[in-house]
């Protein structure tokens, strides 16, 4: 049976892949051959160099953005403004003034933990709720653990993964990737390796990358005839 694969690369600490997320969801609830779709989360940080829980006694998170991009206080508010009516329109609780910023290099590995267990798209899901709605802080190792034991993964090892650098390489390769393909904003789907779409698209423009990319695949898996082969021991 063909399989349709979109690798996703986004950030938890990432709005608007948050509200990507939904328009994919949407886009899958209407697509025939849902069943037959694996979505893989790709890492992706947007800030490599962010602490693992920054201090929000001091700044708003307005007053960071207004920073970051060199705009006023108040410019800055309407966008948070108008990104969270955006989201609530998708059915997203957005609350910019409970977010809790920090390093995301840690949730990337126990998104590739939950891959390996089944629960990867459930502990993204986790993820993303407990940044942008209720303000925990997603860069404490506490915290992570605790999120991924109620997206189904073993409290334990989520602790002994997040006390060593478990799955660290795995998420590097991630983020080279991401640079071989020109990614440089998330989020980012790829559909079966070939197509790709960038940000967070209305659900009706995923839904045309689903048929296209359907469409594309072999009508049949692919075959093969066993003969002559030559390997490491030698030609046979």
């Amino acid at each position: 049976m063909a399989q349709l694969r979109i690798d996703v690369w986004s950030d938890i600490a990432c709005p608007w892949c948050y509200i990507g997320k939904r328009h994919l969801e949407q886009a899958l609830a209407e697509f025939p051959h849902k069943a037959e779709v694996e979505i893989v989360w790709r890492a992706f940080e947007l800030d490599p160099s962010a602490p693992r829980v920054r201090d929000t006694t001091t700044e708003h998170y307005a007053d960071r953005l207004a920073t970051k991009y060199g705009m006023s206080r108040a410019q800055a508010q309407a966008k948070l403004d108008q990104m969270t009516a955006t989201a609530a329109a998708d059915g997203l609780d957005f609350r910019f003034d409970r977010v809790t910023p920090g390093n995301t290099f840690d949730a990337h590995r126990l998104l590739h933990l939950a891959h390996e267990r089944g629960v990867q798209d459930a502990l993204k899901e986790r993820l993303l709720l407990a940044y942008m709605t209720e303000g925990q802080a997603i860069g404490d190792p506490a915290v992570l653990a605790s999120l991924a034991r109620e997206a189904g993964l073993d409290e334990a090892e989520a602790r002994e993964l997040l006390a060593g650098d478990r799955y660290a390489a795995e998420v590097r390769q991630d983020e080279r990737l991401a640079r071989e393909l020109g990614i440089s904003g998330v989020p980012f789907f790829v559909l079966s390796g070939r197509l790709g779409v960038s940000g967070a698209q209305p659900a009706a423009v995923l839904r045309s990358a689903l048929d296209k990319a359907w469409a594309d695949l072999p009508a049949a898996p692919a075959t093969f005839a066993e003969g002559a082969v030559c390997g490491p021991d030698g030609c046979a």
